[in-house]
């Protein structure tokens, strides 16, 4: 969809000479939904280049403020910068020196050898736009200072969990709903009928024991024990079956008659055909491995096989409460999945629309 595609959407009315109250009220639902969506991304984005102190304060700035500082001919570290405002509405920028009780000894830049006192009232904080970019490098780079983060580590076993398991559950889930969407057999009503019903179980329900079984394979402190337990999944047999039952039973038939294999029929005919419905549940199966956490919580406990998800609860301790790295990381986790949905975002509605979920 082009620029000129969206503005013509975006800008279509109803009224003819000027906006009717139906658009009136359509752009305002568009603009709340839009900002309700968005805002919460942009303040974690913005907050994320703050300092650990003005989020520790609650600073509520927008943009990431920093006291503005200076270091003084013949001093050793830096002063913070103030403005001296003067009983006559004037104002000059000092240097603070040190404090004396109601009184502060500052200086002024240019002259830093002539110091005088002035109120400590009488001072406002000069403070200057300061990114902080270490809220991104130090973890991402293995910083001394983070010896218990390993971004790259948890961003590659992250991905291959993801990429695996979305691998496995397009394929099993593929394979039961074009059994169940074009075999004729005793029970499949039934069989459906019960895929269907256990999206009525809550996944809390079944931690306990999909655990045992994992640790009983030996699986317990593995990937693979977080990627084969949700493999299969109710959700994406019902939603590939749905699509698949609009596919013609004639074009099976007519391969059936050239020879074809079931499996040839099934990877050459039946999957391309369902390209918009694997796009969506391709989607959902990476937004859910990607972002999963609680069961990745259970069934890892060393930091070697760390997801990102984990990993990120490390910055989060009894002692320690990084914030600011806790935010920057979490902008990172946020663009693969951006990336994936926008590069499939053109299958999502022929997807939806053809799947039955309206």
């Amino acid at each position: 969809m082009g620029m000129s595609e969206v503005w013509s959407f975006l800008s279509a009315r109803r009224g003819r000479r000027g906006l009717d109250w139906t658009d009136v009220l359509s752009y305002m639902y568009l603009s709340m939904g839009v900002l309700l969506i968005l805002l919460p991304i942009l303040w974690m984005f913005i907050s994320s280049f703050k300092s650990e102190g003005a989020l520790l304060s609650g600073d509520t700035r927008v943009l990431p403020y920093d006291p503005a500082q200076i270091t003084l001919e013949g001093d050793k570290r830096p002063r913070n910068l103030f403005f001296h405002q003067k009983p006559d509405g004037s104002q000059e920028e000092v240097a603070f020196l040190k404090a004396k009780g109601l009184k502060a000894v500052v200086a002024r830049p240019s002259e830093p050898q002539n110091e005088y006192e002035v109120l400590r009232s009488e001072l406002v904080p000069k403070e200057i736009v300061n990114p902080h970019w270490e809220n991104y490098t130090d973890p991402t780079l293995d910083s001394a200072r983070l010896q218990t983060f390993n971004f790259t580590r948890y961003f590659l076993n992250s991905t291959f969990v993801t990429v695996v398991a979305t691998i496995l559950t397009l394929l099993i889930n593929s394979m039961a709903a074009f059994a169940l969407s074009k075999y004729q057999f005793r029970g499949r009503n039934a069989a459906v009928i019960i895929i269907i019903a256990t999206l009525l179980v809550p996944p809390t329900v079944i931690l306990v024991p999909l655990f045992i079984v994992v640790k009983y394979f030996g699986m317990f402190n593995s990937l693979w024990g977080v990627i084969i337990p949700g493999a299969a999944t109710p959700t994406g047999v019902f939603l590939l079956r749905q699509y698949m039952l609009t596919i013609p039973d004639e074009l099976l038939e007519a391969a059936r008659m050239d020879a074809a294999s079931e499996w040839k029929i099934f990877w050459r005919i039946v999957l391309p055909l369902s390209l918009p419905a694997i796009a969506v549940l391709a989607i959902l199966s990476i937004i859910w491995r990607w972002n999963d956490f609680l069961w990745p919580l259970i069934v890892l406990t060393e930091s070697e096989v760390f997801t990102l998800q984990i990993g990120l609860s490390t910055f989060k301790g009894e002692l320690n409460d990084n914030t600011h790295y806790l935010l920057a990381m979490t902008v990172l986790t946020l663009l693969p999945v951006t990336a994936v949905f926008a590069f499939l975002q053109k299958y999502i509605t022929a997807g939806i629309a053809s799947t039955g979920m309206k």
